[in-house]
């Protein structure tokens, strides 16, 4: 079952550090475009994953073309793409060996996320981190005890 209980959520939220963001957006007017740039200001590393711009810097970090290409550990990873893109994008979630997969808003795969589950990430779905952080009261990164 995908993580719904707030505790639950918040706890996530307070273990993680590093973000894959699949989808990211060098556009302004981009929702993911907003919410990188809110999870950095939240203390955390976001690593942007998009094919379509792979070397390019969004935020200033460097743009990845796949989850595979990355060195770092990865705690979670956060999918803005259609809901018909999470399957391969869990696939490389579990084999890099995240922590956690989570789907933004309108983003749903039941048999992606139990696939995730199995393999022992956590995984939250149809929900924004951007919007849960200030809502859960979770503190910034370098402020956590």
């Amino acid at each position: 079952m995908p993580l719904t209980a707030d505790a639950d959520i918040k706890a996530l939220l307070e273990e993680v550090r590093t973000i894959a963001l699949v989808g990211a957006s060098d556009r302004p007017d981009r929702p993911s475009y907003g919410v990188m740039a809110t999870l950095q200001a939240h203390g955390y590393r976001v690593i942007p994953v998009n094919p379509q711009i792979t070397g390019e810097h969004v935020h200033g970090e460097f743009v990845f073309r796949d989850l595979s290409q990355l060195g770092d550990p990865i705690d979670m990873v956060d999918i803005f793409r259609r809901s018909s893109a999470v399957a391969e994008v869990v696939d490389e979630a579990i084999a890099i060996g995240a922590k956690a997969v989570w789907m933004q808003l309108g983003v749903i795969d039941q048999a992606a996320a139990a696939r995730a589950e199995a393999a022992g990430l956590k995984v939250v779905m149809d929900r924004c981190p951007a919007i849960d952080l200030p809502r859960l009261g979770v503190a910034p990164v370098g402020e956590r005890a």
